[in-house]
């Protein structure tokens, strides 16, 4: 699960943000947290901000950290790490990530920071029996193990590069269960949606819904509890090869050539209702098919305790629909803890039944210098527990809303 994160020099974010997934003081919903080393966690949190805040900056400051963890690795020679700085500070400023979060029932905080694209500064610690431990610490190209990890990554040492991390490298190159463990909260517990990546949540959910029979059925049943009237869901999947017609025009005849030779998966998913059958990725409404794409990636993280970090998690679905999804994912038991991190525009999900104020989150621009500012609800004073957080939000007692000074009978005088 992840605990706590922050960053500075990244996009619109340029002064350290700190967001945090630790519960307050306040009891209010205890049964949505789960206690760890003697602080309670989060199950969700929910982050509000107008167009242009950078609320789609902070999510890809976790998503730039997950990638860049899981693939630096293959970051060649003379390669720059490709992150872009905020605009008043450049490359030469530090940009800095930090992470605390749990796997394998254990904490631990990883770090690193970026000068000139290039890896200046990295750690890794963990808590064994709640006592801060080194595994490693590196200042540019000097690695300095815990004693516990002497002699135990010189492997790792010769695949080291500057545009590596060397977590990157030790995850690759030695056997440290520590490092294996963390690493696998990166590439298979930390799962970041985001309209750069809808493609791939659609062809998993189809690839489950044809092979994983308990899969579908939970999706379907998921889908009539929602009200859809889905009796069944055919998935096939075969292969074929290209025809010249289906291959872009701009490829190289190479590139041509080797397609035409290459058998691709040709899908076919029909949803079958009481009367009629439809075409899921030709005839359905863009909801109907981001429901599908969203639906088996969700059941795994509920199944499996995975961290979700989800970039507008209502586009295109109705609010209602979206309401009873997060009631269900919080509701829901489970051996595991899996939590959901969003952004989203709709406040009628500022509901009393939903969300405690330290779940409930705001990212703010500066107009001074273009920066972001992240806060939670419960750092801000005079908010009552009882009190309408829509309402408040909407009137902008909370900031984070959008200051709207048109004046648009003026401005269509000026175009006339």
């Amino acid at each position: 699960m992840l605990l706590e994160f922050s960053c500075s020099n990244h996009k619109s974010i340029k002064n350290q943000i700190v967001f945090s997934m630790i519960a307050s003081g306040d009891n209010t919903f205890i049964e949505k947290t789960n206690e760890i080393d003697g602080e309670r966690v989060l199950r969700s949190a929910v982050i509000y901000g107008a167009n242009g805040s950078g609320k789609s900056n902070f999510i890809d400051a976790l998503s730039f950290v997950k990638n860049l963890v899981v693939n630096s690795i293959a970051h060649q020679q003379g390669q720059g790490i490709r992150q872009i700085p905020h605009k008043l500070e450049g490359f030469n400023t530090p940009s800095e990530y930090q992470i605390h979060f749990i796997t394998h029932d254990i904490k631990y905080v990883f770090g690193f920071t970026l000068v000139n694209m290039l890896v200046d500064e990295e750690y890794l610690y963990y808590f064994p029996n709640g006592r801060k431990t080194q595994i490693f610490e590196r200042k540019g190209m000097t690695i300095s193990p815990g004693n516990q990890y002497k002699n135990k990554f010189s492997n790792c040492k010769e695949a080291l590069r500057e545009n590596r991390l060397f977590f990157s490298c030790a995850a690759n190159f030695s056997n440290v269960q520590e490092i294996i463990d963390a690493f696998s909260f990166f590439k298979d517990e930390m799962v970041v949606y985001s309209s750069l990546n809808q493609d791939n949540w659609m062809n998993y959910s189809l690839y489950q819904l044809n092979t994983n029979i308990k899969m579908k059925n939970a999706v379907i049943a998921i889908m009539n509890g929602l009200g859809m009237g889905i009796k069944d869901i055919r998935v096939s999947i075969d292969k074929k090869k290209l025809n010249a017609v289906e291959i872009p025009p701009f490829f190289s005849m190479e590139i041509k050539n080797m397609l035409l030779q290459t058998k691709v998966d040709a899908i076919s998913a029909k949803v079958v209702y009481d009367k009629f059958e439809t075409d899921l990725l030709m005839d359905e409404s863009n909801g109907v098919k981001k429901l599908f794409g969203l639906l088996c990636p969700l059941i795994d993280i509920i199944v499996n305790g995975k961290v979700l970090i989800c970039d507008e998690l209502e586009s295109s679905l109705h609010e209602s629909l979206v309401y009873h999804l997060l009631k269900t994912f919080m509701e829901i038991e489970t051996e595991k803890f899996p939590q959901i991190i969003f952004t989203t525009h709709d406040t009628s999900l500022l509901s009393l039944d939903l969300f405690r104020r330290d779940q409930i989150w705001f990212v703010e621009m500066n107009n001074l210098d273009r920066s972001t500012d992240v806060y939670s609800l419960a750092e801000l004073k005079n908010v009552r527990k009882e009190e309408n957080y829509g309402r408040g939000y909407i009137t902008g007692k909370y900031g984070a809303i959008p200051m709207l000074n048109l004046n648009f009978a003026e401005i269509m005088k000026k175009c006339n």
